[in-house]
C-alpha cells in the first residue's frame, strides 16, 4: 500500500485498515509455523504496511 494512499483516508478508516492488516498478519504467521505460506517476503511487506499506517496515525 501506498503512503498517499494511506494519507487520504480517515482516521476511522485508518483503524479499520490497522487492524485488517494486524489479522492478516497474524494469519500469514501461523500458516509460516505451519510451512503452508511459501512467499515469506509478504510477512516483511505487511509490516511495512503497519508501519506506514502507524506513522500516518500518529501524525494526524
Amino acid at each position: 500500500m501506498d503512503i498517499k494512499e494511506i494519507k487520504n483516508k480517515s482516521k476511522k478508516s485508518l483503524d479499520i485498515l490497522l487492524a485488517d492488516k494486524r489479522e492478516k498478519l497474524r494469519e500469514m504467521r501461523f500458516k509460516v509455523s505451519n510451512r503452508q505460506l511459501k512467499d515469506v517476503k509478504s510477512i516483511d511487506k505487511m509490516k511495512k504496511d503497519i508501519a506506514r499506517i502507524l506513522t500516518v496515525k500518529n501524525n494526524i
